[in-house]
């Protein structure tokens, strides 16, 4: 019995991480795309809409942008790959939050106000999600696919036992999302650290991976 609920709590820790995380991401979006250049830090699919996109609009202020931030989450992911038999998931939450403070204390002390230190917080962001994405197995970052057959299931009228799990999860980003909005909207210097302290608080939060049991 004590077995079974020592493996229960590290399970809902390990979903309360996750939902930080799914707000993280939604935060971190929202505050690349309200303050350094309406380009997402997470979502590249948006990314390569936007570079395409520019092309007929003629916007070309977009375009380095979007490929840095698809750069850096290239970077983030191939580099959280490279890494993954060396960094356990809590090295990586905390290599991300540090990325993610860093973006922020940049923002917060005005040092964006070039495309070049823009970029340069973009790459931290974008190397974050990256990272990220790569080390959860249950999607954080990116939720078409989650979405798509959620709605499938419920358009069946087959929703499975997780799919309430789900659609917290999908509440998370946007929750996340409308907070740096507020932030920004109240407080533009502090919309940075939305992200960066739900990142620092799933890593607090999130259990220690146990002990090996000595036979």
């Amino acid at each position: 019995m004590s077995s079974a609920n020592a493996q229960t709590s590290p399970a809902r820790n390990d979903q309360r991480a996750l939902l930080l995380l799914s707000a993280a991401s939604g935060a971190t979006d929202a505050f690349a795309f309200l303050c350094l250049g309406k380009v997402f830090a997470g979502v590249m699919t948006g990314n390569l809409v936007l570079v395409g996109a520019s092309v007929g609009a003629g916007d070309r202020a977009v375009v380095p942008r979007a490929v840095t931030a698809l750069a850096g989450y290239a970077l983030g992911a191939g580099g959280a790959a490279l890494a993954e038999h060396r960094l356990n998931p809590p090295l990586s939450l905390g290599a991300e939050t540090v990325l993610l403070a860093l973006a922020a204390a940049g923002w917060a002390l005005g040092l964006a106000h070039s495309l070049g230190s823009q970029l340069a917080l973009l790459v931290a962001l974008s190397v974050a999600m990256g990272v990220q994405a790569h080390t959860w197995g249950t999607p954080t970052t990116y939720f078409t696919g989650t979405f798509t057959k959620l709605a499938g299931r419920l358009a069946r009228r087959a929703p499975g036992g997780s799919d309430r799990w789900v659609a917290v999860r999908l509440a998370a980003v946007v929750a996340g999302a409308a907070a740096s909005s507020l932030v920004a909207w109240w407080w533009p210097g502090a919309t940075g650290t939305v992200a960066a302290v739900l990142c620092a608080i799933a890593l607090a939060t999130r259990p220690r991976q146990p002990a090996p049991n000595q036979a």
